[in-house]
Parts: structure tokens; sequence; C-alpha cells
């Protein structure tokens, strides 16, 4: 069982890549294979809904696009599939849902490879915008018949400079429950 964790924001080393790796540590002490994807150095295009993706085998987009190279196989191959973003103007970055766009697209139109994977979402902010946020995330998820698991709050953190994140203990317990239900719930679908 493998599960990617994707840090959406475009600034490496910052708060959301915090949170994303320390779930992805948790998931590892569980037994759970773990790789890590940040899109700060990938400046992701756009969905175009062009629809060139239909039939393609093995499934990809037919869009020209150094930096999405490799993420359809990615998501293809994980089981599980966390998705960080920071919150700027209220909403995910334009390289979360540009990812996401393209990748549900593909997967839709390619027998949806999602279909019943485990999906997880992680929020930070520094005062407002997670739960929108969270629940476009969680949007995806659920139109791409995922599974999403809860945690004891929803998967967010508050910070603003890089390592803030750290501070807000609350956060990083929530964190932490959310990768151990991850971890039971896809060692009961998939063993």
């Amino acid at each position: 069982m493998k599960v990617l964790g994707i840090s959406g924001s475009p600034r490496a080393g910052g708060n959301t890549e915090i949170l994303v790796n320390l779930a992805l540590d948790v998931l590892a002490e569980e037994g759970i294979e773990t790789e890590f994807l940040s899109l700060a150095d990938r400046p992701i295009k756009p969905c175009q809904g062009c629809g060139r993706c239909a039939g393609t085998d093995p499934p990809r987009c037919a869009q020209d696009d150094p930096a999405f190279e490799g993420i359809i196989e990615r998501f293809v191959e994980a089981q599980g599939i966390l998705v960080g973003s920071p919150v700027y103007f209220g909403s995910a970055t334009p390289q979360t849902m540009a990812m996401l766009d393209r990748v549900g697209y593909v997967s839709r139109y390619a027998g949806n490879f999602l279909r019943r994977k485990v999906g997880a979402a992680i929020v930070v902010a520094r005062r407002a915008g997670h739960n929108f946020t969270f629940a476009q995330i969680n949007y995806f998820f659920l139109i791409s018949e995922m599974i999403v698991p809860g945690s004891t709050y929803w998967n967010l953190a508050f910070g603003r400079g890089k390592g803030e994140v750290l501070q807000d203990q609350e956060g990083l317990d929530t964190i932490r429950t959310l990768a151990r239900n991850m971890a039971w719930l896809m060692k009961k679908i998939y063993e």
C-alpha cells in the first residue's frame, strides 16, 4: 500500500509541506509506503477541457506540460492520496486545483482509476479560509468516488511564516490522528 502526499504550496519547505510530511511520517510508522510530491517547482497548466484524454492507454493528459509529467502515474500507483494546500485568498492554490482538475478529468475518462482510493485534505492558513479550502479539496475526492477518513477536527492548522504551524499543537495532533485513521482505513480496504 502506498500514499502519495502532495504539497500544493508554491513555497518549498513551508507550513503545508511540514504538515503533509508529518502525516506521511505517521503513515510510514504504520507500515504504509509513502511518496512526497511538492508543486512548488511545478507551474502546472490548467485543464483545457479538451477531452483528448478520453480513451488513452495508459491514462494521460494530452497537454504538453513538463510540470505535469509523472503525476497521473503517481495517482494511479497510490492507494491513498493526501493533498495539502495553503489558503492565500480564501481557497486552494491554483497549482493544487490545476493538478486536481487534470487528474480528475483523466481519471473520469480512463475508467475512474481514483474510485475507492482513500483521500484526505490538509489545509493551513494564517486566520481564515480553511473551511472552504478543506471542502474544495474534499469535493474532488467525493466526485472521484474516493473514501475520505476523518480526524478529531477538520484537518487544518494555523500558521503564516515558515514553521509557524509547529506552534499549533491541536493542529499537529489533528494531522497525526488523520494519518492514523487513514492507515487503519487503508489496511481494512486493501489487506
